[in-house]
């Protein structure tokens, strides 16, 4: 992966459908010291425990009959996470919390998050990486990033 700069005060975002850290770097670009600034978790199980219909058919006047595609409750929330979250990073960027922000989530992820972007915090990504790191350390992230962690 290309270096990617951080610089100082600048967030980075690393998340997936259930669980997104915000965190900032305290550090410089060259030595990322990535502290947390808030955390959030979705208790998302399986759709096998959230859903209790089973799919349901239809018939047609004439033709084969046909069953009907059983609701992903799994996939739905995970795509809810990701605009609650993308909400409270527009919330951010028009606040003014950050200069420049780093997002990192798998593809999936992403293009959910992309989706709900406003201009302005368009105007501060400075990269996206398609990657889940939120099961990464902290120096583990910054190696990925191209950057020594501390």
């Amino acid at each position: 992966m290309a270096h990617v700069r951080i610089k100082h005060d600048d967030w980075l975002f690393v998340g997936d459908g259930r669980k997104a850290l915000l965190l900032r770097n305290e550090g410089d670009p060259d030595l990322l010291d990535l502290r947390r600034v808030e955390v959030h978790e979705d208790d998302n199980p399986p759709s096998r425990e959230q859903g209790t219909d089973k799919p349901g058919r239809t018939t047609m006047q004439v033709g084969p009959r046909s069953a009907i595609e059983a609701t992903d409750w799994h996939a739905l929330e995970e795509e809810r996470f990701a605009k609650t979250i993308a909400e409270r990073l527009n919330r951010a960027a028009e606040e003014n919390r950050f200069e420049h922000i780093v997002i990192a989530a798998p593809p999936k992820v992403l293009g959910e998050l992309r989706r709900e972007y406003s201009k302005k915090l368009q105007g501060k990504i400075v990269a996206e990486i398609d990657k889940d790191l939120t099961h990464h350390t902290f120096s583990d992230i910054a190696k990925v990033l191209g950057v020594r962690g501390v």
